[in-house]
């Protein structure tokens, strides 16, 4: 199932992702830092979905409490709850 997430406090308007089965999948960033989130989607894709929160809970972005890592986590840990 697809997912979109309105990320806060970071440069990306919008994060969307697929996840079946606990798996996630065709994660994209709308906006950002566009290197930095395009392998952060290919080093993730295909991870399930709480490795990935695991992974990237908790990391900041300079000065910012939060990063683009840290609202995926967001996003798929409500997504998996949502998906049980």
């Amino acid at each position: 199932m697809e997912y979109k997430f309105k990320p806060k406090d970071v440069c990306p308007s919008e994060i969307s992702f697929n996840i079946e089965n606990g798996i996630v999948t065709d994660i994209k960033f709308n906006g950002g830092c566009n290197g930095n989130l395009k392998m952060l989607s290919k080093l993730l894709n295909g991870k399930p979905a709480e490795e990935i929160v695991n992974a990237c809970s908790g990391n900041t972005c300079g000065r910012r409490p939060t990063s683009c890592a840290d609202q995926l986590a967001i996003a798929v840990a409500k997504a998996a709850k949502k998906e049980k």
